[in-house]
This record gives structure tokens, C-alpha cells and sequence, in this order.
């Protein structure tokens, strides 16, 4: 199995322990030909990346490429999934800068209303029906009204309807992350896409992820490539892999 990219990073800029630099060196160093540097949306309200920063990332990751012109480094954001309209927190500005845009729901994006805000004390405590309904029409709505590339990490910290969001990213083209270090997509979330979605819908459907916090992560897939193969994942299927 080699990694083709990982498009899941996280650095100093937002909640990463490294460098854009230093993930660069270890992609470089495990041979994986593109790194994306992926830091939280803005409207995150602990970690997100400074609104202000963004300008210097792209300038860094410009330099980086001229520096490392055995890789390819491209810039992008995870994006926070803020309500049910499908709202990410970007703008035509900040979208400039970007290469490509993934986008997921965590407990610290600001909500955009009382309805979102409470959506997010529901999701951390009863986890019912009405919460479920309310995430995955973000989730829907965010790939309607976006372009994005990626979801990562479907029904982590809110858990969404997994074969209404997987028809969506086929008719939009939104490629869905199993994530290496969350366990989402799951087993068995991948197992009901298998079973509702044809094989040629899914073709590239997916990507791994290895969500790194840390610059040793990068390129780290073993807890996402244990629930694929679990799963009966075919390896076609997977964007960012091949044999």
C-alpha cells in the first residue's frame, strides 16, 4: 500500500504541535509525494487559526514548495460546519488563499444561533433523535451550499444519518474522510454506504486521513485502513491510496 497525499494536517497555526515545515520533512521522509496542511476554521472558538495568519500560510507553503520541490504542498482549512443551513465559517477572501476546503462539525465552532448553540449542548449530552436530524442537514446543507472537497470525520461528536450524507457527497462529489485518529467514518458506517451506494458511485469516494496533531503522525492511516479493511472497503474506492 502506498500513500499517494495527506490532506489531513494540523500545525502550530491552529491546534498542531509542528511546523508547516516540519510535516513537510516527515511526508518527505516516509515518501508521500503531497502533504495538504489542513488547520481549523477561524471561527473555531479555542483553537481555529488566526483569520490574520492565513496570508502567511499561503506565503509559507509557496516557499516550502519551492524549498521541497520533491513534494507537493498545498494549503487548505478545516473548515467548521457552524448550523443546519450548511454555513462554513470562509469567505471569498480567505478562499483565495486556499487550494482546497474540507469542512466537519466540532463542539467548539461558534454557533450562528440559539438553536445551534444549543444543538451542540444536545450533541454532548442527550445524543437524541432531534440532534441526529439537525447534524445531518448541516452536513447535507454544507455540501449544497459549498465546495468542498472533503467531510472529515463523519458523525464524530455529532452523529448524522451516514447513507443521507453519502448520497449527498456522490451527487456533489465530496469526498468523505475515514479518519485515523477519530474512528470516523466507522465500521459500521461503512458498511450501511456499501450496502445502499453502488460500487461505481463509490470510486474514489473516500480518503484517509491522519488528522495529525502531531508532525510523527503525518501519514499515520493504521487505525483507518484497519476499519476499511473491516468493513470490506475495496482499495478503489480510496482517493489517496494504491497498491
Amino acid at each position: 500500500m502506498k500513500i499517494l497525499a495527506d490532506y489531513h494536517t494540523h500545525t502550530v497555526f491552529s491546534h498542531g504541535k509542528g511546523s508547516i515545515e516540519d510535516n513537510v520533512r516527515v511526508a518527505i521522509e516516509k515518501g508521500i509525494p503531497k502533504i495538504g496542511i489542513a488547520d481549523h476554521g477561524y471561527r473555531h472558538l479555542t483553537y481555529g487559526v488566526k483569520y490574520k495568519d492565513i496570508p502567511r500560510m499561503r506565503e509559507e507553503v509557496d516557499r516550502l514548495n519551492e524549498k521541497y520541490p520533491e513534494i507537493e504542498i498545498i494549503l487548505g482549512m478545516e473548515c467548521n460546519i457552524l448550523d443546519d443551513r450548511g454555513n462554513i465559517d470562509i469567505d471569498d477572501k480567505i478562499r483565495g488563499y486556499l487550494d482546497y476546503v474540507m469542512a466537519g462539525y466540532h463542539f467548539g465552532s461558534m454557533p450562528t444561533s440559539f438553536r445551534g448553540a444549543y444543538n451542540h449542548f444536545e450533541n454532548y449530552t442527550y445524543k437524541g433523535e432531534r440532534a441526529r436530524a439537525y447534524n445531518t442537514r448541516a452536513v447535507v446543507n454544507a455540501m449544497k451550499n459549498n465546495d468542498i472537497f472533503v467531510i472529515t470525520h463523519p458523525g464524530d461528536k455529532g452523529e448524522v444519518d451516514i447513507e443521507e450524507v453519502a448520497k449527498e457527497a456522490i451527487q456533489t462529489d465530496t469526498k468523505l474522510e475515514i479518519n485515523s485518529s477519530h474512528s470516523f467514518l466507522n465500521i459500521e458506517q461503512l458498511k450501511i454506504i456499501l450496502s445502499t451506494c453502488t460500487y461505481s458511485d463509490l470510486v474514489n469516494r473516500f480518503i484517509m486521513g491522519s488528522d495529525a496533531h502531531i508532525s510523527r503522525r503525518v501519514g499515520d492511516f493504521n487505525l483507518a485502513l484497519e476499519n476499511a479493511s473491516k468493513a470490506g472497503l475495496d482499495i478503489n474506492t480510496i482517493a489517496n491510496i494504491t497498491e
